[in-house]
């Protein structure tokens, strides 16, 4: 009767875990042993009153996840250990078409190989403007989560361990749109010693500004990674003003990327914003960071390291 008993529940566990192997894409999961941290602790601006939980799905046999019904940005830190002193930072926007999150070959990987060589990285969880029945924009609520971003980290610099003054931004496919966006549409510090807004803060429009909204959102750097979004306007749009910036494509990937995008290098260079521009022959999109990668295009990571490192961001001048 006991071996019965035992058989029962061995077939009652096995049908258990058949079960959620079923339901495993549909079911948020764990995937980063990383603590994500809320950009606003009383909720984001434009959010009130959506309490939808976030969405992790498993999309393939490689482990990779889609993160979706983001209500609640957040940036997930990945700090440098015994660092002797402060170090740059990257704050990491995955693509996904502003529908959803690629958070592993765009966000968490990355985020490791950065704070393993030496630099700070947060993969941000910015809302989704063209998710099924979004209300959100990418120009309002998407930028404001990646300017509050990066408030956050020159605000928390010292306890992060992080030079504020090299603080920069990184974005892949959509996340490369707002990474643009960024480094065009920054907010005054309060001190002004940045140029005025070019819209309005939704922060302060909602109460009085925190700590952390007397930060400027100006990034140090930009890392345009086969970035969404652009066009000729984009690059009419360029000043001297702008950070530097690290781009890179692959020569195979969609019109408005292979070609828009050192259109955009070129009119950097015009105006005298120092960029770095990075073609890859036989590549397409979304590539990211994948072990699975071979030729020069695996090698990214590393050179952009290197960019960091001759732009004095790596080390500090």
């Amino acid at each position: 009767m006991r071996v019965t008993m035992v058989a029962v529940k061995v077939c009652g566990l096995v049908m258990s875990l058949g079960m959620a192997a079923v339901g495993l894409a549909q079911q948020p999961v764990p995937v980063n042993p990383h603590a994500a941290v809320p950009l606003w602790a009383n909720g984001a601006p434009g959010s009130e009153g959506r309490t939808a939980a976030e969405v992790v799905t498993l999309i393939n046999a490689e482990g990779e996840h889609t993160v979706t019904s983001i209500n609640n940005p957040s940036i997930t830190p990945y700090l440098v250990r015994g660092a002797k002193a402060p170090v740059a930072a990257v704050i990491i926007a995955p693509g996904g078409g502003h529908a959803l999150l690629s958070i592993d070959h765009e966000g968490y990987d990355v985020a490791k190989f950065l704070s393993g060589h030496g630099v700070a990285a947060f993969v941000l969880k910015y809302r989704l403007a063209k998710e099924k029945g979004s209300t959100y924009t990418v120009a309002k609520d998407a930028l404001g989560d990646m300017q509050r971003a990066i408030r956050m980290v020159k605000a928390r610099a010292a306890e992060w361990g992080v030079d504020p003054a090299r603080v920069g931004v990184m974005g892949f496919s959509a996340g490369g749109e707002l990474a643009v966006m960024a480094a065009e549409r920054y907010h005054a510090d309060a001190t002004g010693s940045e140029r005025q807004p070019t819209h309005r803060d939704e922060a302060a429009m909602n109460g009085a500004p925190d700590a952390i909204d007397q930060q400027s959102d100006k990034p140090a750097f930009e890392a345009l990674m086969y970035p969404g979004g652009l066009t000729p306007e984009i690059a009419a749009k360029v000043t001297k003003d702008m950070p530097p910036a690290f781009m890179l494509c692959g020569a195979d990937d969609r019109e408005n990327i292979a070609q828009q995008l050192p259109e955009l290098f070129i009119a950097m260079k015009k105006a005298g914003v120092s960029a770095e521009l990075h073609e890859y022959a036989g590549v397409g999109h979304g590539f990211g960071l994948r072990l699975s990668q071979h030729g020069a295009v695996a090698e990214w990571p590393q050179v952009f390291v290197e960019w960091m490192d001759t732009k004095g961001f790596l080390r500090g001048k």
